[in-house]
């Protein structure tokens, strides 16, 4: 495929009735040169919501007059000085993330009408860089396995992955150019593959999680959905308490390990074909390629993260809604919770230690290459609503707490968005950036990214 055009070769004058469909990086710079104002941007994410969310249900709660304020406030203001590097962008919030002026349910009974009294450090974080928080997108109930009613925007009749299913499928249909997720097993980059979008968990640890509802907090990690890499980088800078960069590709092609993970076994066709045509276009581009076998011991990472802390950790952070209100917890997460609550502790320090175990193994494994390459998912979303995917390929990273990207760069048998998977060393965000980029534009296409329809 060609090379992606630079932004700014794509940049062009904003049109009303259009600005929804820019990326962050285009919707600022186009307020900051008075091309267009914030109100005019919240208009046409709110007209975009008004005429797809009947299909989409993305949302948990929206209050339109409350985001025109906010962007009208701002249009006064005048230009956006350097600390608003946000200025004017509207962004979704996981409705497990604190908000001071719209509720936050969990999508949970339990917590309906709950008005947290201050905003999430994330939250506080981008709206002081100038962001406008349009609302809250529905969440599996307390980032769990229990989905709301969200639809793949691709096919209504698919799954968009959780937790962050509502930022998944607002993202993808345009209805906000970026939003907030959380991680546990794969809850960012599930929906953001499935719903053909770019997802992002750092570090673990890179970004502030108070305000946040915890579910595993050994595991737990706020991401990024969005539609453009500049905007991730964008937005991580804001996070990271950093003055946000041009950013760069590296200086080299990048040293890419093939890496297919002990789940290789439990893709399907359209991932093995992905990650496979993905292997060879860039061996083609200049990148080398070299296969990368993780040690025996990462076998058991899956269900240590899955199986063992996500359970134990739950069940100690639900000990209260346990306690007084079980009967309004879904039957799936009850099992959960019952599950960690009878397990010996002795079990929970083992998977514990083979995380911690495998986490010292990773010099090793990056040894020779800057950049993992692996599947993301098993293959497209499956159909149906009642589950949200396997989050096997995503989870053994997320116990690792390395950083990793889902790049939208494949489609499967059915048409539906099928992700690839790009993991990097601890800490090394910034060189999985420089990387993505340089693999994005050999592999990617504008027309890869979202719902077209």
């Amino acid at each position: 495929m060609s090379a992606l055009p630079s932004t700014s070769a794509r940049a062009r004058a904003p049109r009303s009735g259009e600005l929804n469909r820019l990326t962050a990086g285009e919707l600022t710079r186009a307020i900051a040169t008075g091309e267009t104002t914030c109100e005019a941007v919240v208009r046409d994410c709110l007209e975009r919501i008004e005429t797809r969310e009947n299909e989409i249900h993305a949302w948990a709660a929206l209050d339109p007059e409350l985001a025109l304020r906010q962007a009208r406030t701002l249009d006064r203001a005048g230009p956006p000085p350097p600390d608003r590097p946000l200025h004017g962008l509207p962004i979704g919030v996981k409705d497990i993330i604190d908000t001071a002026d719209l509720p936050t349910e969990m999508g949970s009974p339990i917590y309906c009408g709950h008005r947290p009294p201050t905003d999430a450090a994330c939250v506080a974080l981008v709206r002081a860089a100038g962001a406008i928080i349009l609302g809250k997108t529905v969440t599996c109930e307390f980032a769990g396995m229990t989905p709301g009613a969200t639809t793949n925007p691709h096919n209504t009749a698919h799954t968009p992955g959780g937790s962050s299913s509502g930022s998944g499928a607002a993202v993808a249909d345009f209805m906000v150019p970026v939003a907030f997720g959380t991680q546990t097993g794969g809850s960012v980059l599930r929906p953001a593959s499935y719903c053909g979008v770019f997802g992002f968990k750092p570090t673990f640890g890179a970004f502030n999680r108070k305000g946040i509802y915890p579910a595993a907090e050994s595991l737990d990690t706020i991401g990024l959905i969005a539609r453009s890499l500049d905007d991730i980088e964008l937005v991580s800078a804001v996070l990271e308490l950093r003055a946000p960069a041009q950013p760069q590709p590296p200086a080299r092609a990048p040293r890419i390990g093939l890496c297919h993970t002990p789940l290789w076994s439990c893709a399907q066709a359209e991932t093995v074909a992905a990650i496979e045509d993905a292997a060879t276009k860039l061996a083609k581009a200049g990148a080398q390629i070299r296969t990368v076998t993780l040690p025996d011991e990462f076998s058991g990472l899956r269900d240590a993260a899955r199986e063992t802390i996500n359970n134990y950790e739950r069940a100690a952070a639900m000990a209260h809604e346990w306690s007084l209100h079980r009967e309004l917890i879904s039957e799936r997460l009850h099992k959960r919770i019952a599950l960690g609550r009878a397990m010996a502790h002795a079990e929970y320090v083992a998977a514990m230690r083979l995380g911690e175990s495998c986490r010292a193994r990773l010099p090793d494994v990056f040894q020779h290459v800057d950049v993992l390459l692996a599947p993301c998912v098993n293959g497209e979303a499956p159909r149906g609503l009642n589950e949200t995917g396997d989050p096997g390929f995503q989870a053994i990273w997320t116990i690792l707490h390395v950083p990793t990207l889902t790049l939208p760069t494949h489609r499967g048998r059915n048409g539906l968005p099928v992700g690839i998977q790009l993991v990097a060393h601890r800490h090394a965000d910034r060189q999985l950036f420089a990387c993505a980029r340089w693999i994005w534009h050999r592999l990617g296409t504008p027309e890869m990214i979202g719902y077209r329809g």
